[in-house]
């Protein structure tokens, strides 16, 4: 089989970023004002208080410090609790091209790659801020770029999901060298108002160039040893906003067409899912969990890393092992892993081992296994 490198990859990170102080203060100002214009109907048992959050309560649950975001003031505005993101006329770049643009601009500069050296475009994120024409034409044709483009959605395993079908490719022949963004404006979708969930997400965009093995001129390229990918259908990570909400008028505005999970049914589904996809790909490529030098994890939450990791390890691991980014990014969706393979991955030497992988919403779970090639 023709061997398959990713040669680059890039990071956007947006001017604006939210400590949990911050966010806890904003939110429990909500809970003050909303227990207060609901006093009697709480007290008559028709209304349910709401709880204030706590700093310690979201960094213990989930490790996540801070998050950076696209627009911060109405995100922080106890009355509004939402970035506010103008559109823009059809004659500009929309704002998920423009920030996976950037990404796929610094990604392109570290394979030594020209946009005309590219013939397969893919944006694979978990949200789409519309349904045509594509994100993935819009960002090709803006850098350049010749052959086709796409967009696809397996929610925060989309980078990986994207790697294999753009690796898929370049063997068949049908694209020489491809570039998989994964843009992901998370604050647009998440529930500022929810307590389990309001401090989960991040903003932020990142690429990743891929191609023939034998072509890649990168000082910092990883081989791909292998990819797997997995789904199994579950309602526990959900969001129902959609095209058709229109039909049905007495749903539009309801808390499922934002983000909504059963959080400790996910830990509990997800995490075996994840370590046995781990383990039983290294296995069918007869490498040794502790021949990994590197395990870059989805950042969603610190201790389904550490499950993972011991899982996988039979062992903690330690720090420069399974790197966390979450705690500065929070969850990106499909751009955490990426992150931290960005991130973590230049001191590594020639011959390393190291895995990607990526799960969430599906459910679903995608592992890249990767060698450095310098």
């Amino acid at each position: 089989m023709t061997a398959i490198a990713i040669s680059g990859t890039g990071l956007y990170t947006p001017p604006f970023s939210i400590s949990n102080e911050e966010l806890v203060a904003s939110y429990n100002a909500y809970v003050r004002k909303f227990n207060a214009l609901h006093t009697t109907d709480i007290a008559a048992g028709k209304t349910a208080a709401l709880n204030e959050s706590s700093v310690e309560f979201v960094t213990k649950a989930s490790g996540i410090k801070s998050r950076f975001v696209v627009e911060k003031e109405n995100t922080l505005n106890p009355d509004i609790m939402c970035p506010r993101i103008p559109e823009r006329p059809n004659d500009q770049i929309s704002i998920l091209a423009e920030i996976g643009v950037t990404a796929a601009k610094e990604a392109l500069d570290r394979a030594g790659r020209k946009p005309q050296d590219i013939d397969c475009v893919i944006v694979a994120c978990s949200n789409l801020q519309r349904a045509y024409p594509a994100i993935a034409v819009e960002v090709q044709n803006v850098l350049g770029c010749a052959g086709f483009g796409f967009d696809m959605n397996v929610a925060c395993s989309s980078a990986t999901f994207g790697m294999q079908a753009a690796a898929d490719m370049i063997r068949a022949g049908n694209a020489k060298a491809a570039l998989v963004i994964n843009p992901e404006i998370c604050s647009g979708h998440l529930n500022f108002r929810d307590r389990d969930s309001h401090f989960i997400f991040g903003d932020v965009a990142t690429a990743i160039v891929l191609e023939k093995k034998e072509d890649t001129a990168s000082r910092n390229a990883w081989e791909i040893l292998g990819t797997r990918l997995k789904t199994q259908f579950s309602n526990n990570i959900r969001n129902n906003f959609g095209f058709l909400n229109r039909a049905a008028p007495e749903g539009i505005g309801k808390a499922d067409k934002l983000f909504v999970q059963e959080g400790r049914k996910v830990f509990k589904e997800v995490v075996p899912m994840v370590a046995e996809l781990i383990v039983s790909h290294l296995s069918d490529e007869n490498i040794a969990p502790e021949s990994l030098k590197r395990m870059w994890l989805h950042q969603a939450n610190i201790n389904m890393n550490d499950f993972i990791s011991r899982k996988v390890l039979g062992r903690d691991a330690k720090p420069e092992e399974s790197p966390i980014i979450l705690d500065t990014y929070a969850n990106t969706s499909s751009a955490g892993s990426i992150i931290a393979f960005h991130k973590f991955s230049d001191d590594l030497k020639k011959g390393d081992l190291g895995v990607i992988c990526s799960f969430g919403a599906g459910y679903s779970a995608g592992n890249v296994i990767v060698k450095k090639l310098h």
